[in-house]
């Protein structure tokens, strides 16, 4: 295929892929959707295709890691202890485990780390609409089980920025100069942060039709400052929109603007392209079984824990609240492959990844057409 005629197939495909998850009823499925398009497409993609999308899919990545920062309102410090001590033995307790399937998968421990990192995380917006409507819970059980989600999510995050740092093999003295600059980056964009917020909230009032583009230029704009100054623009995207998760303007938040720029175009663009850079002949092979297997062996592992151990609250299914990660699996599959990591092993951690899922999506209750929202429907 030409690249125009891919450009016509995806174009179409980000129309359609939407409203038939909306029409499933299982909006969180978009995104899988996409990986899965990406992993079909790529055969009949030239290289030179490929690599437009995947250069393209970049700022798509930016602004998927800056719409993560969005959909974190971090709880207050008190509290954080009783769901801090549940997320902190819900993960020490899946470490072992992942890092066993990681290191038989034949990943070094630096790879089995991120591995583990990504799929102990949770990808909130990917759940958060079946969230607001499971069936029994009760408010303070409700309330709990967000808190651990997002908690979930922050960890993954910034173990994933620790051990992405070591990836490349570098010395110990480098990889605390990394570490040191992620302080860095938190510092400056939170000293930024009321500047920053105001120039968005300036934006806002006053642009009209061009709104959305000035909104994605500021945050792209953000970002290669951070570049500039020796900082990743992936993680300044991060701590930007963690410092910006409340900025809002007649009623709608940054992410309800972004939106159709985003969330419609540039983000799924990011996932076919993370899909197109598996190769297809992978999902035929052992690789693809092992992923399946381990996805199979989180899922029970986590159904026992919930029900002997580890309660949530509400029914026996609430910890599958837990199990949609595709947005860290992505997080890691990239770091891996820019580390110019062997493609199977980033299609083992996306394919698990990918597996557990959609397996968790599908077994979660269907979100009710009434109570789906945008931020719901692309997210």
């Amino acid at each position: 295929m030409h690249s125009i005629e891919i450009i016509v197939a995806l174009l179409l495909v980000f129309m359609a892929v939407p409203d038939g998850c909306r029409w499933l009823r299982r909006p969180a499925l978009i995104y899988p959707a996409f990986v899965v398009i990406g992993l079909l497409l790529r055969p009949m993609a030239s290289d030179d295709v490929a690599t437009m999308i995947r250069e393209a899919g970049q700022i798509g990545f930016l602004l998927l890691l800056f719409e993560v920062g969005l959909e974190i309102d971090l709880p207050r410090p008190r509290e954080l202890a009783r769901p801090g001590a549940w997320v902190a033995k819900w993960i020490l307790i899946q470490y072992p485990l992942v890092l066993a399937c990681a290191r038989l998968a034949g990943l070094d421990w630096t790879e089995a780390f991120v591995a583990a990192a990504a799929l102990t995380g949770c990808s909130v917006g990917m759940a958060h609409g079946a969230w607001k409507q499971h069936a029994g819970l009760d408010p303070a059980a409700r309330t709990f089980v967000l808190h651990v989600m997002v908690l979930l999510e922050v960890v993954a995050i910034v173990l994933l920025s620790v051990e992405t740092s070591a990836l490349a093999h570098t010395a110990a003295w480098l990889v605390a100069l990394k570490l040191a600059g992620i302080g860095l980056v938190v510092f400056l964009v939170s000293r930024t942060a009321v500047h920053a917020e105001r120039m968005f909230r300036v934006t806002l009032a006053r642009t009209t039709q061009w709104r959305v583009h000035f909104v994605v230029l500021l945050v792209l704009l953000v970002c290669a400052v951070g570049e500039r100054l020796g900082l990743a623009g992936a993680k300044t995207a991060f701590f930007l929109g963690l410092f910006m998760s409340r900025v809002q303007h007649e009623g709608k938040s940054l992410e309800d603007y972004l939106a159709p720029l985003s969330r419609r175009f540039l983000i799924p663009l990011f996932f076919v392209a993370l899909g197109m850079q598996i190769p297809l002949y992978l999902i035929l092979s052992p690789v693809s079984l092992y992923a399946a297997g381990t996805a199979g062996l989180l899922l029970g592992g986590r159904e026992i824990l919930h029900r002997r151990w580890l309660r949530l609250g509400g029914t026996g299914d609430t910890y599958l609240l837990l199990c949609p990660n595709l947005t860290m699996v992505a997080l890691a599959a990239t770091a891996m492959l820019g580390a110019g990591i062997a493609p199977a092993i980033a299609a083992w951690v996306v394919l698990t990844g990918l597996f557990l899922t959609i397996a968790s999506i599908v077994a979660l209750p269907p979100v009710a057409a009434a109570t789906t929202t945008p931020a719901d429907a692309h997210s």
